[in-house]
Formats: structure tokens, sequence, C-alpha cells
């Protein structure tokens, strides 16, 4: 996988699709709000624009937002039971041991002993789980069918065709370049922030464009 190459055109990708086009930004900055939309717009990027779509059909937008973020929904279930379960068991440990540092040392060391394994293993799902979604998403996309956006067996051949260290680095890569861009922004004083969301709508064309690549990449695999 040509790391460099995916970076690239997608930055090309969001800079033809939105240099210059004001109309095209300041919506899709409204989608950002009314986010159902955008996440339908990235649908219409899923399924392999070659070009950034116009923000228009708004309805369909709208369901096909929803739809997606049912799908995303269902996925993070096991992060939020599990997040809840920690949580829970850490407070029962606090009420009922009276996990004090200075009455009960010991027990206060264990416990956030045992938050800290909880959180690692939380963390750890948390990736798990986002390495199937986005693949998910991009078949859900492409299909329209639920079915196919929970076929796990068939998402597990595809990374495997795209290359389970490919397909990490990829999005380990992702997740560097974008964070850098908002630690950079939100670091400026005053207009850190605003920058940060004016640029949303780039940031998504970025990001949804480099996913979709890194799934077709399979083909090349």
């Amino acid at each position: 996988m040509d790391y460099g190459k995916i970076v690239g055109d997608s930055f090309d990708y969001a800079k033809e699709g939105l240099e210059g086009k004001w109309r095209k930004w300041f919506l899709l900055l409204i989608s950002c709000i009314i986010f159902p939309l955008i996440m339908g717009y990235m649908m219409r990027i899923y399924r392999g624009a070659t070009s950034a779509p116009e923000p228009d059909e708004w309805g369909s937008l709208f369901i096909d937002g929803i739809r997606l973020l049912v799908v995303g929904i269902i996925y993070a279930l096991p992060v939020i039971i599990l997040g809840i379960a920690i949580l829970g068991s850490a407070g029962i440990v606090l009420f009922m041991e009276g996990a004090n540092p200075y009455t009960n040392p010991g027990v206060f060391i264990g416990l956030l002993g045992a938050i800290f394994i909880g959180v690692l293993i939380l963390l750890v799902v948390a990736i798990i789980i986002g390495l199937f979604l986005t693949i998910a998403s991009v078949r859900f996309a492409r299909s329209g069918s639920f079915g196919e956006a929970f076929n796990f067996g068939a998402i597990i051949d595809y990374i495997g065709k795209i290359g389970w260290l490919s397909y990490l680095l990829a999005m380990v890569i992702l997740v560097i370049l974008v964070s850098i861009i908002k630690i950079i922004l939100v670091t400026i004083p005053f207009i850190g922030i605003i920058l940060l969301l004016l640029l949303l709508p780039f940031i998504i064309l970025f990001a949804t464009r480099y996913i979709t690549l890194v799934y077709d990449s399979a083909g090349t695999a």
C-alpha cells in the first residue's frame, strides 16, 4: 500500500472539492451540525465518488446518515456496556469497601490497578471494534445492506485482502495526521477552536476519501 499516494490523493480530493466553493463549504459545515447529514454525505464518498459530490437531496442524505448512525451505535454497544461495567464495579467497590487512600490504602491501590487494567481492556476492545466498523461502514454504503455491515466473516476476509498490518498502519497514519491538525489548531490562541470547526468539512472529506482508498486497496493488494 502506497501510504504517501493515499494521503496525497485524499488531500487533493478535499482541496478540489472545497477550494473556492464557499457555498458548498457552508452547506457541509451546516451538515456537520446536523450530523446525520454529514454521515449521509460520507456514504456517498464511501460508494466511490471520484470527486467530492454536491450536498443535495437532503432527505436522502439524512436517511443514509441515520442508517449509518444505527450501524455505528450497534458496533459501539460492547464498548458502552464494558465501560459501564468497569465504572459500575469501581463504584461498588468504592462504596462497599470504602477505598479511602488514608484508611484503606491497600483497597485503594487495588482499585486503581483494577481500573487501569479495565480501561486498558476497554481501549483494546474499542480499537478492534473501530477497525471492524471502518470496513463495515464502507461495505454498508456500497451494499445498502445491514447484513453486510455485520458480516464479520466477510469483513475479516476483506481486511485480510488489504493486509492486517497494512490496514492497521494506514489507520494509525490517519489518526496521527488528523490529531496533529486538531492539536495545532486548538493551540492557536483565541481562534483555534473556531478554525477547527470551520475546517471540519475539509478534515471529514480528507478522512472519508482516505478510508475509501484504503478499502479499495484490497483490489491491488
